[in-house]
């Protein structure tokens, strides 16, 4: 017997057991993108954009208010939106949502 590779012939088997199978990784078939927001207690939102579609200021609009509906529904207290600086969020709608909610 002929070891197929130097890790096969490291293992230690009985002569009349069968070899382990060798499983191939394949890549996954697509992509996703998920937005999550929380908060101290858990996951408040999550949301996953469609293939191929990228965030800008009218897809992260649209998710604002999915995440205001969230904080409705499972926060009574305040909250308050930390936001990075990148460009979606820096963009006059975006900024301008969250002072509409007050």
């Amino acid at each position: 017997m002929i070891p197929e590779s130097k890790a096969a012939s490291m293992m230690w088997k009985h002569p009349s057991s069968p070899s382990q199978k060798k499983f191939k990784v394949s890549p996954s078939t697509q992509k996703l993108m998920l937005i999550v927001f929380w908060d101290m207690k858990g996951v408040l939102l999550t949301e996953f954009l469609p293939h191929g579609s990228t965030v800008n200021s009218a897809t992260y609009c649209a998710t604002l208010t999915k995440l205001r509906c969230a904080i409705c529904d499972k926060c009574s207290t305040a909250n308050r939106l930390l936001h990075d600086n990148a460009r979606p969020h820096v963009s006059c709608p975006v900024c301008e949502k969250p002072q509409g909610y007050g």
